[in-house]
């Protein structure tokens, strides 16, 4: 028997000679595609229509096919297609549901390519039109909303939740989508919710629902209110925060799980053999090929959440049951692909093993140290632009938890201490750091070493300037935090002392080439502001006496940095250049710093000739330092400990605007390649009952 091939909606004979058969349902949407009512014929039509498989591709295609004039002269049977599909949501047969669904997704995108230089008003009015279009939306929203809170399927759903991301993101810039507007009077918040909140709801659809809900946070978020900001901002029931910190959790920890597993192959093939063999020379290069795709719309919505939501803090410390032992799902596995987008989160709500602690007895994760894991990742390579937005976001979070006074205080509990094991860019000059030796401490800690790596790592010719100011901050907003609360944080500082004599310096020696494209003296007086900030305060906050002594020890040695520093910036402030303002300020910053060295360092010059030593030892030198404190004279510096807060609007906004463009075509992406296959989906609907 010759094999039927079907192909664009025909049906044919691989041996047959004769005019290949077109499907029912594709001669259904040649009738839609005239100037005619297809039901004046055949009063059935639309409920016919609802019962065949939907042909996507046959459907979107057509409607791409058409100019926009013939578009118009169909006009009338779009809207009574658009209004059939919105009636048979109503339906108790579930198959008609589902091809009600698809076809939804059809047309929205279909005439959304065709209409992509007119305005969203148009679009609007070839969908549903104009005199109609409240109602109709309003009946969608609604049909949408029951649909998704309902005990029944999942799949459908799953496929409420993918008709939804696919109405956000037709347009690039959600903003300029006007249909969002019947999305923000009919809300769907409610919905989004409570699927956070149901472990099983959860586990099928949290990954999308957290998407779509960061997408609608952002539209039109700078011209009016948004619903759904003011909604999240004041959400406080304990199951659906943990709920969405779980998603959260999942997405970041599978990117986390994928490059550990890249990491793991890549050092076990050629290049770990080769450079066993050639020294660690190639390491760095070689390691920059480890790439996993960066998820930039669960990091938006961890952003929003932590932004907009006071409660949400609490989440980023919780334990969860399921995050400290794998356990196997009860409920069945759905028959529906409900692949999200972007990422592949774990199956169930649950950690993969390798966010499991290093002492399952000891401790177990939480949603902020594997979002630090991933900020490790994703801020290790910024020469690619996702990985820059990523890697920007992440500074961004952390200067909001850094500012937040609750996280603040669960950072530098003593009694919450973890094994926060980050990822370290290979490097020629340092040995990897052996996971086991990591010591148990508070999770201001790993946020701090986070913050140091960074600018170790990171001095390039292509300056990620905006990052190590954002860095930076960081550090002074939780410097801040301790000196006002008199927290004496057990910290190896003289690795933040070293990582920021070391970023002056790189500063100097790239002078010519920096201020082309930077304002240097920015980021110069942030630094030396911070080492005015342990000068001055450091006495209520470092650990011990020994480790202010340990401060001045660290400026005393590396002096040279500090007077080179001292005659750059008096040279550009003494000339009338565009650099004379900044450069002076931080020529009066470095006021107590030249103290202290002028003071110390006759003082240790001194003691070596009397004692008759060439070279004097670290003791020695503490020694000298110890015993000439009465007699130094520093300056009283105001606004050390003061900061200007985080404003996303007057600041970010361009950024976020781009971020949230990119996202949206990411999304769209993902849902036309993999997301509507209906195969699978309608075998749960095999039968009509």
């Amino acid at each position: 028997m010759a094999q039927t091939e079907k192909k664009g909606g025909l049906l044919r004979k691989s041996s047959a000679s004769k005019k290949p058969l077109k499907e029912k349902v594709v001669l259904m949407y040649d009738e839609i595609f005239t100037t005619e009512d297809p039901s004046k014929c055949n009063p059935r039509f639309w409920e016919e229509l609802f019962l065949m498989k939907v042909n996507l591709e046959y459907l979107e295609g057509k409607l791409e096919a058409l100019d926009g004039e013939e578009l118009m002269k169909i006009k009338d049977n779009i809207n009574c297609l658009f209004q059939h599909c919105i009636q048979a949501l109503g339906e108790e047969h579930p198959i008609r549901v589902v091809n009600a669904l698809q076809t939804l997704c059809a047309l929205i995108r279909g005439v959304h390519q065709k209409n992509k230089s007119t305005s969203g008003f148009d679009i609007i009015n070839m969908l549903v039109g104009f005199d109609k279009a409240e109602l109709c939306m309003k009946n969608l929203m609604e049909s949408l909303d029951s649909l998704l809170c309902a005990e029944g399927s999942e799949s459908l759903k799953s496929l409420c939740l993918k008709l939804l991301l696919c109405l956000v993101t037709v347009t690039d810039n959600i903003s300029q989508n006007t249909i969002l507007e019947y999305v923000m009077i009919n809300s769907i918040f409610e919905a989004i919710l409570q699927i956070l909140s149901s472990p099983l709801s959860r586990r099928e659809h949290g990954y999308d629902a957290v998407v779509l809900l960061a997408l609608l946070v952002n539209y039109r978020k700078y011209e009016v209110v948004n619903p759904y900001i003011v909604k999240l901002s004041i959400v406080d029931d304990e199951a659906t925060l943990n709920g969405m910190g779980l998603v959260i959790a999942q997405a970041l920890s599978e990117y986390n799980r994928q490059y550990k597993d890249k990491e793991e192959e890549h050092q076990s093939g050629f290049f770990s053999a080769l450079t066993n063999m050639v020294g660690s020379m190639f390491i760095a290069d070689a390691d920059e090929k480890i790439s996993v795709q960066t998820n930039e719309a669960i990091l938006l919505a961890l952003y929003e959440a932590v932004h907009l939501n006071r409660n949400f803090i609490t989440v980023l410390a919780q334990s969860h049951p399921e995050m400290g032992l794998m356990t196997t799902p009860t409920s069945p596995i759905p028959m529906t692909p409900v692949t999200p987008l972007g990422t592949t989160p774990p199956s169930s709500d649950v950690i993969s093993s390798a966010e499991l602690p290093l002492d399952a007895d000891v401790q177990t994760s939480n949603l902020l140290i594997t979002f630090l894991k991933y900020s490790s990742i994703v801020m290790q390579d910024t020469k690619d632009e996702h990985r820059l937005h990523s890697g920007k976001l992440c500074l961004i979070i952390l200067t909001c938890i850094a500012e937040d006074q609750y996280a603040n205080a669960f950072l530098h509990d003593d009694n919450m201490n973890f094994r926060v094991n980050l990822h370290r860019m290979p490097m020629r000059h340092r040995k990897k750091a052996a996971d086991k030796n990591l010591p148990c401490r508070p999770l201001v800690c790993a946020v701090l070493d986070l913050m140091v790596e960074f600018i170790v790592t990171h001095m390039m010719k292509e300056f990620p300037m905006d990052l190590y100011v954002r860095c930076i901050q960081i550090v002074h907003k939780l410097l801040c935090y301790q000196k006002k609360c008199r927290v004496r944080l057990h910290y190896t500082w003289r690795e933040l002392w070293s990582a920021l004599i070391n970023l002056l310096k790189f500063l100097m020696s790239n002078e010519t080439v920096l201020l082309a494209k930077h304002n240097i003296f920015t980021l110069a007086l942030m630094v030396v502001n911070l080492f005015n900030m342990f000068i001055t305060y450091g006495d209520t906050f470092l650990p011990t006496p020994s480790s202010y002594d340990e401060l001045y020890y660290e400026i005393i040695r590396m002096h040279q940095n500090f007077d080179n520093l001292y005659s750059m910036v008096l040279r550009l402030s003494t000339n009338a250049g565009q650099w004379k303002e900044p450069a002076s300020k931080v020529t009066h910053a470095l006021v107590n710093i030249r103290a202290i060295i002028n003071h110390f360092n006759p003082k240790i010059e001194s003691y070596a000739a009397v004692n008759h030593i060439s070279q004097l030892s670290e003791d020695q030198v503490l020694e000298v330092v110890r015993s000439n404190y009465d007699t130094l004279t520093l300056k009283l510096q105001d606004g050390l400990d003061q900061y200007e807060r985080y404003s996303e609007q007057h600041k970010e906004a361009a950024f976020f605007k781009e971020l949230v463009r990119s996202i949206s075509i990411n999304v769209r992406k993902n849902l036309a390649f993999n997301t509507l296959s209906q195969e699978l989906l309608l075998k749960e609907f095999s039968t009509i009952s």
